[in-house]
């Protein structure tokens, strides 16, 4: 049976070594941090896109933003959790979920991480080609307050978003549609779903996105809709890991393939070079069998050896010497030993 080499992105129960999955998820993080940075943040584009919104959203009776935020400034036993939840917890969750994947549920972590990798990317197409101001930038007309800055005093985030105090110009305030709280949310929710064992987690694979889909509209951080877009670019995702998957697998033959025809052996043939060579450093091939009896001479002692092969002649005695002497009887007496 021919010994084959199973494929790097499809064996089964294979944990894929950490000190490569770091750096990759690494660079995907930068990726779209850089982006969020370099997307556009016209003003002016941005503010129409979420009045757009808002008002599509109005006409739908959906802007359920509206009476959360009220609900969320009203209170602050309600507001506070949810702005440090706003402010963390797609932080410390995600990686939390990836990790024990990728210790517990081997088997499915592939799949998972590069559904989180593309739908992050996705995301990150929405925010350079749709820029969108969310609710708590709005004229104060609209009716929305920014929860973070209210609340600002009980965190360690100011008035730009979740950013902490003085790292503002760091982020993008208009980087909003697609929502990624809602869409990270909703992966850590199938994932804990799919492979969680216990109640305690099919409970939080329910709660935890939901939750995070009315902290992002209460504290004014986002649409309605643009939560529902999160969902859609997950949704997305989901269906394009696997094909870019396979993608990389072909990716990775290809470049074993190369690596393999680079290192072929050459063809065998006369090099007279390399004899030269190993015969100058002592190497030299030992001679065949037939090679040494063609020219091996007996020497005397071994001829005494050898047993007459046809009872012996008188040539053959000249051949090996003088005759052996007769007994009285005739027959020739045996050889001194």
């Amino acid at each position: 049976m021919p010994h084959t080499v199973p494929r790097t992105g499809a064996s089964p129960g294979t944990r894929p070594r950490w000190w490569t999955e770091l750096p990759l998820i690494a660079v995907v993080y930068a990726v779209y941090s850089a982006g969020r940075l370099l997307a556009p943040d016209d003003v002016t584009a941005a503010v129409n896109n979420g009045l757009g919104i808002l008002r599509l959203e109005r006409d739908l009776h959906i802007d359920f933003e509206t009476p959360l935020n009220r609900i969320f400034i009203d209170h602050a036993w309600v507001g506070v959790p949810a702005d440090f939840a706003y402010a963390s917890l797609h932080y410390v969750a995600t990686p939390a979920v990836l990790v024990w994947l990728w210790k517990r549920r081997q088997a499915s972590y592939q799949f998972f991480r590069t559904w989180l990798l593309v739908a992050t990317l996705i995301g990150l197409i929405g925010f350079t080609l749709m820029p969108t101001c969310p609710p708590r930038l709005l004229d104060a007309g609209y009716g929305f307050v920014d929860g973070m800055a209210h609340y600002s005093e009980y965190g360690w985030w100011g008035g730009e978003a979740s950013a902490p105090r003085g790292l503002g110009s760091f982020t993008n305030q208009y980087a909003a549609m697609p929502s990624l709280h809602v869409g990270w949310a909703l992966w850590c929710g199938v994932a804990l779903w799919a492979h969680g064992r216990s109640v305690w987690a099919k409970i939080a694979a329910v709660v935890y996105p939901l939750s995070i889909l009315l902290v992002v509209m209460g504290t004014a951080n986002h649409y309605f809709m643009d939560g529902a877009a999160g969902i859609a670019t997950m949704g997305i995702g989901a269906l394009l890991a696997r094909p870019v998957m396979r993608m990389i697998d072909r990716i990775r033959d290809r470049r074993r393939a190369a690596g393999t025809a680079g290192t072929a052996v050459a063809p065998v043939g006369a090099d007279p070079v390399g004899a030269a060579t190993e015969k100058s450093a002592g190497t030299e091939k030992p001679e065949s069998a037939a090679d040494v009896s063609a020219g091996c001479q007996t020497s005397a002692r071994e001829r005494e050896r050898i047993p007459r092969q046809h009872g012996g002649g008188r040539g053959e005695e000249a051949d090996t010497g003088a005759a052996e002497p007769a007994t009285a009887d005739g027959s020739a007496a045996a050889p001194a030993r």
